[in-house]
């Protein structure tokens, strides 16, 4: 695993939310970082179940979308 996208997907799978926030911090990607933090917000405060699975799926399709645009041209993505 040798990008922030990958990195997401395995927390994702794990439900390793201290590890997301660690990464939210540490990672150069604006959009990554807000979309971690809409998702961990909607899990540590009560809203909405459909918000929070909203936010599930775009982060994970933003992830999932990046981490293939990386492998696939090699480009450096921030």
């Amino acid at each position: 695993m040798n990008n922030d996208y990958d990195r997401t997907l395995l927390y994702l799978y794990r439900h390793s939310w201290d590890d997301m926030l660690i990464l939210m911090v540490r990672t150069k990607d604006d959009l990554l970082s807000k979309k971690i933090k809409s998702l961990l917000k909607g899990i540590h405060y009560p809203q909405a179940r459909e918000t929070t699975a909203y936010d599930y799926a775009e982060l994970f399709r933003y992830s999932e979308h990046c981490a293939s645009m990386f492998r696939s041209k090699g480009a450096k993505i921030l």
